[in-house]
């Protein structure tokens, strides 16, 4: 995922990071690699690399191989062929046999009809450490699928450096929130275990191990391929030490003009107290003394954001860091004195600020204070060059209260992050051919006069980012309420948005042209809340009823819904979604979105946005999966009712695309369906706590993991339901946030066109060989192979085309050139 990362703005709070997004990243909000040689990998017999040495689970339980090969099936004839007249996102019909028209999708699963063995539950406790992998150690599995897109030689150069800039943001977040957590509960004394069977200690030990070696094997891949490869293209990062003398005159009078007047030297002594040290900021530590007998003097100097990553030489090019201009012309920041030695450095700071909601007298308030507090939280990691001198390293240690374990000495550049300068560079020949989300065949351009609101009155429409734009439906569908002089009253659940918010000012223009308009802004979505908190202000400066997120709970919803007046009474227009009112992740991120004028659906939100302004929520809703209302109970049955549909012979399948499964009670109860026989495929993007492939608990169940161009950050639910093939769409993953702790919409998908649409994404994930992983029963993950003729199934890149050929397909339709 993510920023944007792989992680996503659910990954760090990025959850969903975006930052990828998430991101790949991202994907945040944030992608991991098999092992390499030298992590310890193993060759396994279908020439899959995977991690071992440190597993992720305890190897006590009994383990099978998966239901399925691994082996795609598929090639050119599964191409995706869209139907002659523009209907919603993306169908498929997928020709599997090679000549008429046969359908394979994720629910005609090849099952036997006679009664399934079933295990006897008596026999298995499911609530045993051994059925669970560890939640820390799962995203640091997905951190390793992210590596390999860096270490993955068939990845154009650039796409390579994005997803290493991708890593650094999801391993800063990591140790930010999940470390710093961690670290906290030690503190504190905490020695409860987790589902695993793990105490914080123990984890936080397995944690570090495991992180350290994803930072050493990501410096060592910049080191010995990534550089040299840049080089080749034409692209040197050179050394300081390399540069010719004239070079070096013109780099020197760059740093006198521009650098130099930025910094600020901070000294450590008797009359100085030790500096603040900013989270996440690149330093320079510096060792000087006035005469050969003195003592050395201690200074930090903070290598600024603000001033280009990559000095380029003459124009041709060549680059040098800034932070090797610093330091090779520290004599001009520290005149008449010598400059003993130096060292890079960078800090990691805890992001696990709380307060409680329930005393807190002002939301607002509180949220300020979180933001100041976490600038000067505990340090959680230590990054600096290896031939640090041991004076340095005592200091930052002694100062920052780290031990040797949280010391991460990394050669290279200690910051990734700054590499998207290199991304941006004008070399096509060196990335992904760039994507344009394409206009969504339904609601085509405004110049043919229909509303959005005359196309969702005639049927559901849905989209699907980053294939379809986002400013052509979603920001469409609320620019049009803001102008439309039908409309009374516009209400918007916002967890996530950019900076410069088109979202935002349709409300605004909304409440100026006399709509009554109410937003429910989420002030504690991490990492976003002071963006957020500058938004929730505007939007109160013109007059709009915002609510400031509810006591308790986070609003992770992503709803919103449009009341208008039409010819037979008024009409309730809603957008239930996956992803964020965000224009800039939309074209990253990939999610989904269903606009309906169902009125049990809109009679729902209105409920929803009641409890944001008001006090009582309600429980029961008469279509929407709502959490903490009906949600986790509708789940549970959903999952039960395929189990005992197995259990009595009939076809049972569920098929769920999330981007984290971390919930116990939810992974018993598909350890209980799989004993009973269900087929289940589960598409998990992130964090998976669930072992697949056990013998007599989950022999049934595969797991996958997509990662590649695009964040995969969609929540699809599939229950075959004997035959009925109900589909689900929403905001919440199956973890315990966000069923218990969070407020979440998912909403049924019920128009038969739709169903169709989703089975067609989630069977074309199903056969992706480019981007998808298949998770071991241990933890860890193998790469899904091409057929034995070679040919590579891209998810992603069918999705593109598919969206390229229907636009195609309805400018013929309609005539136009």
């Amino acid at each position: 995922m993510g920023s944007d990362s792989q992680s996503d703005e659910d990954g760090s709070d990025n959850d969903e990071s975006d930052r990828s997004g998430d991101a790949a990243s991202a994907g945040s909000d944030r992608f991991d690699d098999e092992s390499t040689s030298d992590d310890g990998g193993v060759e396994r017999a279908n020439g899959c690399r995977v991690t071992d040495g440190r597993e992720l689970a305890d190897e006590t339980a009994p383990v099978t191989g998966a239901k399925r090969d691994v082996q795609a099936e598929s090639s050119d004839e599964n191409e995706p062929v869209p139907s002659d007249e523009p209907t919603d996102s993306i169908a498929f019909r997928f020709d599997a046999s090679g000549g008429e028209d046969a359908t394979t999708s994720p629910t005609t699963e090849d099952a036997p009809t006679e009664a399934k063995a079933v295990t006897p539950e008596s026999e298995v406790d499911l609530s045993a450490p051994e059925y669970y992998l560890n939640r820390e150690l799962s995203e640091l599995a997905f951190q390793r699928r992210v590596l390999h897109e860096v270490t993955d030689e068939s990845n154009p150069l650039l796409e390579r450096v994005k997803f290493l800039a991708i890593l650094t943001r999801n391993l800063d977040e990591f140790f930010r929130k999940r470390v710093g957590g961690l670290k906290q509960q030690i503190a504190a004394g905490v020695t409860d275990a987790t589902p695993d069977g793990r105490t914080p200690a123990e984890q936080w030990e397995e944690v570090l191990t495991e992180a350290r070696s994803l930072f050493d094997r990501q410096s060592a891949c910049y080191r010995e391929e990534i550089r040299p490869a840049l080089a080749d293209a034409g692209i040197e990062l050179v050394e300081y030490d390399d540069l010719s003398s004239d070079e070096r005159t013109d780099v020197r009078d760059h740093f006198e003009s521009s650098v130099l007047p930025t910094l600020t030297p901070l000294t450590f002594d008797p009359a100085h107290p030790f500096p603040f040290i900013s989270n996440q900021s690149l330093s320079l530590a510096v060792l000087t003394r006035e005469r050969p007998d003195a003592e050395y003097t201690f200074s930090r100097v903070k290598i600024p954001r603000n001033q280009v990553r990559f000095v380029e030489i003459d124009d041709d090019a060549r680059y040098v860091l800034l932070e090797d201009v610093v330091r090779e012309n520290l004599d001009l920041l520290f005149p008449d004195v010598e400059v003993v030695d130096t060292a890079l450095f960078r800090v990691t700071r805890n992001a696990e600020v709380r307060r409680n909601e329930e005393v807190a007298e002002d939301l607002i308030e509180m949220i300020e204070e979180v933001l100041e507090e976490r600038r000067f939280a505990t340090a959680v990691r230590l990054e600096i060059e290896p031939e640090a001198p041991g004076a340095i390293l005592d200091i930052l240690t002694d100062e920052l209260d780290l031990g040797d374990r949280e010391v991460f000495r990394l050669a290279g550049p200690l910051d990734y992050r700054d590499f998207d300068e290199l991304v941006d560079l004008e070399r096509d020949d060196l990335r992904l051919s760039d994507w344009t989300p394409q206009p969504h065949p339904r609601l085509g351009g405004r110049e043919d006069g229909r509303s959005v609101f005359d196309v969702v009155s005639e049927g559901d429409v849905l989209v699907h980012h980053p294939y379809h734009s986002f400013e052509g439906t979603v920001q469409r569908f609320l620019e049009e309420a803001a102008n439309d002089p039908d409309v009374l009253a516009i209400k918007a659940a916002i967890y996530r948005t950019a900076s410069d918010s088109q979202v935002i000012e349709s409300l605004i223009e909304a409440a100026r042209n006399g709509k009554q308009v109410a937003v429910m802004v989420e002030l504690k979505a991490r990492f976003d809340e002071k963006n957020n908190l500058e938004w929730a202000k505007k939007l109160e400066e013109e007059g709009i009823h915002v609510a400031y997120g509810t006591i308790g709970y986070k609003t992770h919803t992503k709803t919103s819904l449009v009341v208008r007046r039409g010819d037979d009474g008024v009409w309730l227009y809603s957008h239930v979604g996956t992803g964020n009112y965000h224009s800039e992740t939309a074209k990253r991120y990939e999610d989904l979105g269903l606009l309906t004028a169902d009125r049990d659906v809109g009679q729902d939100l209105v409920r929803l946005f009641n409890y944001f302004t008001g006090h009582s929520m309600h429980r029961e809703y008469r279509k929407l999966l709502i959490a903490p209302g009906n949600m986790r109970e509708r789940f549970v049955d959903l999952v039960r009712e395929e189990a005992e549909r197995a259990r009595n012979g009939e076809d049972a399948r569920i098929v769920a695309k999330m981007n984290r499964l971390e919930d116990p009670a939810i992974i018993r109860e598909l350890y209980r369906a799989s004993m009973a026989g269900v087929d289940v495929d589960l598409i998990v993007r992130d964090i998976c706590r669930l072992r697949p492939g056990l013998e007599a608990v989950s022999e049934t169940i595969d797991v996958y993991s997509v990662v590649g161009r695009f964040l995969e950050h969609s929540r699809v639910f599939y229950f075959r339901a004997g035959g009925e093939e109900r589909y689900f769409i929403g905001s919440a993953d199956w973890m315990s946030r966000n069923l218990d702790n969070r407020v979440e919409a998912v909403a049924p998908i019920e128009d038969p066109r739709l169903c169709e649409t989703l089975e067609g994404i989630l069977e074309t994930l199903l056969r992706d060989t480019a981007n998808r992983w298949r998770m071991c029963s241990d933890g860890t993950y193998e790469r899904c192979r091409p057929a034995s003729d070679g040919a590579e199934y891209d998810a992603h890149e069918t999705f593109m085309h598919a969206a390229r050929d229907r636009r195609s397909r309805r400018r013929d339709w309609l005539g136009e050139e």
